[in-house]
């Protein structure tokens, strides 16, 4: 199947769920990490249950804190 990580097409196997495509992406501090399912915000609790299908768009979103004095 064919999904959209990070705005790069690739190919996966049937069945993927989240947790699964953040190791096979190697994700950097995967802890940290919020994902977007088709513009959709994924529960961090869910990971394991979603599965993704072809055609999904995935990106990974890291907030970043700063300060203003």
């Amino acid at each position: 199947m064919t999904i959209t990580v990070a705005g790069n097409k690739k190919e996966y196997e049937e069945g993927i769920n989240v947790t699964t495509l953040i190791e096979k992406e190697q994700v950097e501090n995967a802890e940290y990490v919020t994902i977007t399912l088709n513009d959709e915000f994924v529960d961090r609790r869910q990971f394991e249950s979603t599965v993704l299908k072809d055609g999904d768009t995935v990106e990974f979103l890291y907030f970043m804190g700063g300060g203003a004095r």
